[in-house]
């Protein structure tokens, strides 16, 4: 859980705590699918990923998605997060590693309010961009 954070703490360049998550795996894609109700099988069975020539099953972007939420959540409270959008750039398939890094891109007053915004990617271990994205928070000030 994220520790209170204020506004006058943080600065424009200043990076996102990266979040490294454990290797992909079955089981937590069929929890995934489980708690979505998305049972596509192009998440659930390795066959059908070969012959949609994916290379095998390939995880749910929205399970990456979660993950990016989960490195943003890790760094501000979720009570302060505004906005949050995220675009997916590639597949990611079991026992990938994915690692969220990130940075704060720009930090203002906007009719009262302390705004930060940052961007974040999500990686494999090979460096192939998974997913990027963006978020707004609201922080108080000190």
């Amino acid at each position: 859980m994220a520790h209170e954070l204020y506004f006058e703490d943080v600065n424009v360049g200043d990076a996102i705590p990266a979040l490294e998550k454990a290797p992909v795996s079955k089981d937590q894609i069929w929890r995934y699918a489980g708690a979505s109700g998305d049972f596509n099988p192009l998440h659930m069975d390795d066959e059908w990923g070969t012959m949609a020539g994916m290379g095998g099953r390939i995880a749910h972007g929205m399970l990456l998605m979660g993950f990016v939420g989960q490195a943003i959540t890790n760094y501000i409270p979720k009570k302060n997060l505004k906005k949050f959008s995220v675009r997916f750039g590639g597949m990611t398939k079991l026992e990938d590693v994915i690692t969220i890094t990130g940075s704060i891109k720009d930090k203002r007053s906007d009719n009262g309010e302390n705004i930060i915004t940052g961007e974040l990617v999500a990686a494999d271990q090979n460096g192939d961009m998974k997913v990027s994205g963006t978020f707004e928070a609201s922080l108080p000030g000190k």
